[in-house]
């Protein structure tokens, strides 16, 4: 009897703290689209921020976003591979939670680091940098999604490739790869998602500019870092834009995310 009791009561706490979570999530999303719809006009999306738009952040954030794809993503990919078909022994494991404690770094040390590394040295804040900074926070993310993958592929796949005389490289390259590219896809994406709306990598890093610039090697422009200044001035135009890049920012991560669910649903 007593268990029964016990049973209900935690089932209950668990259906309020789902129901708290949630209204709580609706709230924010809420708040967030009421203020960032009435603050949207097509103003913001052709002029830049010293005109009270926000063209060259977006532009910014997203050149930041795919140089620092290029960077992880290779190294991210071969890396899981190395840990899941060539490395099994202890150092695997040792390699593999290192990647786990990486991923789990805060984003703020991510951007110390980087700062210390390649915007002391130079005396001015630069766009590398804050695409660097982004791709380490990425690259344990790759990481993680592409052994966790490789080790779902059966191993009677790449034991048909070796009875067929296929070489080690190419047994991972076209058999195990392919099997697992929807998965990895997936990660790719997800960890594509929670860089571009990272802010305090790049507050250490690229820092902002107010015009429209493709110079890297200068102060570049970002929408996040940009948001955190917004929100910061006294004027209610400033509040208002930063409340437009939140709701913009916000459907753009949501995109981003509900196309990696579709392309895990629609593997076949």
């Amino acid at each position: 009897m007593n268990r029964l009791i016990v049973n209900k009561i935690i089932i209950a706490l668990s259906v309020f703290s789902a129901l708290f979570g949630i209204g709580v999530l609706f709230w924010i999303l809420g708040t967030l689209t009421i203020k960032g719809i009435v603050s949207i006009n097509w103003h913001i999306f052709t002029h830049d921020l010293v005109e009270k738009g926000i063209r060259n952040l977006i532009i910014g954030q997203f050149i930041m976003g795919i140089l620092a794809s290029f960077i992880a993503i290779p190294v991210g990919v071969a890396a899981g591979i190395y840990l899941r078909e060539y490395n099994t022994n202890k150092f695997g494991e040792i390699l593999r939670n290192l990647s786990d404690v990486m991923m789990s770094a805060p984003s703020i040390v991510v951007g110390i680091f980087v700062y210390g590394l390649l915007v002391d040295p130079i005396g001015h804040y630069n766009g590398f940098a804050g695409a660097i900074a982004l791709a380490i926070m990425m690259l344990p993310i790759v990481i993680s999604t592409t052994d966790s993958m490789l080790s779902l592929v059966p191993k009677e796949l790449r034991e048909a490739g070796i009875a067929l005389g296929g070489s080690k490289h190419k047994i991972i390259l076209q058999i195990v790869l392919r099997a697992a590219k929807v998965g990895i896809t997936t990660g790719i994406l997800l960890a594509f998602a929670r860089i571009i709306g990272e802010t305090a990598p790049l507050l250490f890093t690229s820092a902002n500019n107010q015009y429209l610039t493709f110079d890297l090697t200068h102060q570049f422009p970002s929408l996040t870092v940009s948001i955190y200044n917004l929100a910061n001035y006294p004027d209610e135009a400033s509040i208002n834009l930063a409340w437009a890049a939140s709701f913009i920012l916000t459907i753009v991560v949501l995109i981003i995310n509900l196309l990696g669910r579709y392309i895990t649903r629609n593997k076949g």
